[in-house]
């Protein structure tokens, strides 16, 4: 493709390479998405069956799409796919290009922009580039003690769907955050489990005063609230409507300090005591999935992008969406991607104006 003077190549087409899409058009670009899966949700068809948003419909829209339906529900994972591909069909409409089966290779710096390679060979160019590529591609497995050499299953939360994809009557869940949390309350259902971590839960009431914590959000602004430049990103709270905690308190799951070891099939604890584990299932978080770019120099040496509010310290046009904490507690998530889309896009969209101004000049 040759490139456009006011093309941008948007690496992702989940919400916040859809978010930078409609930015981009807002901002008189052309955007080009470019999708590894073949379709255009990126990853939340892989997501666990049972997952569903944090924050209802009225909270849980992109720019410019009402997410539809009963205002204070919570959508699963699958409304998610379906929102997300209509977000995508109507960016079609207004003149964004969608490339499904696109898979990024490398990123080279080309003149003023990029040279994008796909993995089947061909070449893009264009002015300006977004990552959006998400975290989901590079979970966080942590070297724990014995767990290469553990005999029973373990996986990350990645690649759990469902309890029947976890066997065993025994399961260790790691982690401290919701997707830990939830998943071990599904799986308490049929089985033993047993929730580790090395920091305590912290439970936050899903509805106080009979709103949802997100209306809390909006109305004191902290949804708003900027990440100081060298705060490390807070761990997220788990938000409960009550039954996580009662569940707790009833003992339908339990909850123990981090386990010494793994040895074979048996898990040691800090007591001595040891027991049989089946399996072992991480919900341990995710590293920005960003390999393409490791080229450009642009990539800190454990892989996290060298940026500052979702702009590359290192290339003028090279921006960023879709990481933790990005900007905002919301910048990775359905209702603040957006907002951090047009603050990127926009200071990309004025490099290149001020570009074509110098060289008219």
């Amino acid at each position: 493709m040759s490139p456009h003077n006011d093309s941008v190549l948007i690496v992702g087409a989940g919400q916040s390479g859809l978010a930078a899409a409609h930015a981009a058009l807002e901002h008189g670009l052309r955007p080009v998405l470019l999708e590894a899966s073949d379709r255009a949700a990126g990853s939340w068809p892989r997501y666990y069956d049972s997952l569903a948003l944090f924050s209802p419909v009225r909270y849980s829209s992109l720019p410019g799409m009402p997410f539809g339906g009963d205002s204070e529900r919570y959508p699963r994972r699958d409304e998610v796919v379906v929102y997300l591909e209509r977000y995508a069909a109507a960016l079609a409409e207004r003149g964004a290009e969608l490339r499904t089966g696109a898979r990024v290779d490398t990123v080279e710096t080309s003149g003023d922009g990029f040279t994008v390679r796909l993995d089947g060979g061909e070449e893009l160019a264009a002015p300006a580039l977004i990552a959006a590529s998400g975290s989901f591609g590079r979970p966080h497995r942590p070297a724990l003690p014995g767990l290469d050499t553990f005999t029973g299953q373990a996986l990350h939360v990645a690649d759990y769907r469902s309890r029947a994809s976890l066997p065993g009557e025994h399961v260790i869940v790691v982690g401290a955050g919701n997707s830990a949390v939830q998943v071990a309350h599904e799986l308490a259902v049929d089985r033993r489990v047993t929730l580790t971590s090395r920091a305590p839960i912290r439970f936050v009431e899903q509805r106080p005063l009979g709103r949802d914590l997100h209306f809390w959000f909006r109305v004191t602004g902290f949804d708003r609230l900027p990440l100081a430049r060298a705060e490390a990103p807070p761990a997220s709270p788990v938000l409960d409507d009550g039954r996580y905690r009662q569940a707790l308190r009833e003992g339908r799951y339990r909850r123990r300090e981090m386990f010494t070891r793994l040895d074979g099939d048996r898990v040691e604890w800090h007591d001595g005591r040891r027991e049989p584990v089946d399996a072992v299932l991480l919900a341990t978080g995710y590293h920005p999935d960003l390999p393409y770019l490791a080229g450009l120099g642009a990539l800190t040496a454990d892989g996290h992008p060298r940026q500052r509010r979702g702009l590359s310290l290192t290339h003028a046009r090279l921006g960023y969406l879709g990481l933790e904490w990005q900007r905002t507690p919301s910048s990775n998530t359905l209702r603040g991607v957006g907002a951090d889309a047009q603050r990127v896009v926009a200071a990309l969209a004025r490099h290149l104006r001020g570009n074509r101004e110098h060289v008219r000049a």
